[in-house]
């Protein structure tokens, strides 16, 4: 049986103590409520980025707060929403001259409790704005009201609205720039094995031996298909060309993200990204930026995500400027 190993009371709050004792000169934590601020800020940028969610998918959103970034990250409990006033009290701490931007994973929790932060903060006066994420192709559905989960182009986007937070855009501008780098941005994710119950241990589904969950949630939510494993070639080929045929536009430059799920091995996704880099080559498509590891994972599930983003030529500058955070440290590892 898989276990996870945490402490039985308060254990989100234990690890952002553990968090910040292990990188003081990049994070502040707040205990009540609970969030994480950047001690250090570029000197030009006008508008608080904000963004949040469950814990079970570190580094995000802690790990990406930071100069060139977030300038704060509030944690609910493991797949679960933070709370409004979570995200009210960090909102107010960080909000620039122009005010706040919010940076909402397209779930109804978080969607809730965004907003109601966001009325309480125009109630105080302070311009607020959100940008919604919403790349899950599994979830792509007129059967449903809630539309595409937010998954891995969420740090595709954290990224590039720092960048251009950097730049003093300002809050309406940034805004719909999010907007933009969103709806340019698909992801697909399959999974071999779910993720522990961190509430009763052990898998919190079962998959038969030799099959695939193709379009696994990050929370662990089931896929609309199981499906026998067609091997590494197929399986990644198939996966590229969903996501690659699904973006919106694309001008022949992509940002690629090949995340890890928690359990998946460094071995395995550099394997899977030679395989992507690969396939789009042939289909001429220039990847600009690339990232791999395990940066959305669904705390110790066994799969991979593939994130595509279309890369305006303006958004390029964004990408590339320097951020300094746990989990991105330098520009260098985001070339």
């Amino acid at each position: 049986m898989n276990s996870l190993f945490l402490p039985e009371q308060h254990p989100v709050e234990q690890a952002l103590r553990g968090l910040a004792l292990a990188h003081p000169g990049l994070l502040h934590l707040t205990e009540d409520p609970l969030y994480v601020t950047a001690r250090d800020r570029h000197p030009g940028r006008r508008v608080g980025i904000v963004s949040g969610g469950g814990s079970g998918h570190e580094p995000l959103h802690t790990g990406f707060v930071g100069r060139g970034m977030l300038d704060a990250a509030v944690p609910g409990r493991i797949f679960a929403s933070p709370h409004n006033r979570q995200v009210y009290e960090a909102s107010r701490a960080v909000a620039g001259r122009d005010g706040v931007l919010h940076v909402v994973k397209n779930y109804t929790g978080d969607r809730i409790n965004f907003g109601i932060a966001a009325e309480r903060l125009r109630a105080d006066g302070i311009p607020v704005r959100r940008v919604l994420v919403d790349d899950d192709l599994a979830t792509e559905s007129t059967e449903t009201a809630t539309g595409r989960r937010g998954t891995g182009a969420t740090v595709i986007v954290e990224k590039l609205l720092g960048g251009a937070a950097d730049s003093g855009l300002g809050l309406d501008e940034l805004a719909g720039l999010g907007a933009e780098f969103a709806a340019a941005s698909r992801s697909l994710a399959v999974a071999a094995r779910a993720q522990t119950s961190p509430s009763r241990g052990g898998e919190a589904f079962a998959l038969p031996d030799g099959t695939l969950e193709y379009g696994v949630g990050i929370h662990g939510e089931r896929a609309a298909a199981t499906l026998e494993h067609p091997g590494f070639d197929q399986l990644v080929d198939r996966m590229t060309e969903q996501v690659l045929d699904a973006l919106p536009t694309t001008t022949g430059s992509v940002l690629l993200l090949v995340n890890g799920l928690g359990a998946t091995t460094l071995l395995e996704l550099y394997a899977v990204h030679a395989r992507v880099a690969e396939l789009l080559d042939k289909r001429g498509v220039n990847v600009a930026g690339r990232l791999v590891g395990t940066l959305v994972p669904a705390l110790d599930m066994s799969g991979f995500s593939l994130t595509l983003t279309a890369l305006r030529e303006d958004w390029a500058a964004f990408w590339h400027a320097p951020a300094r955070t746990l989990a991105l440290p330098a520009l260098e590892s985001i070339r």
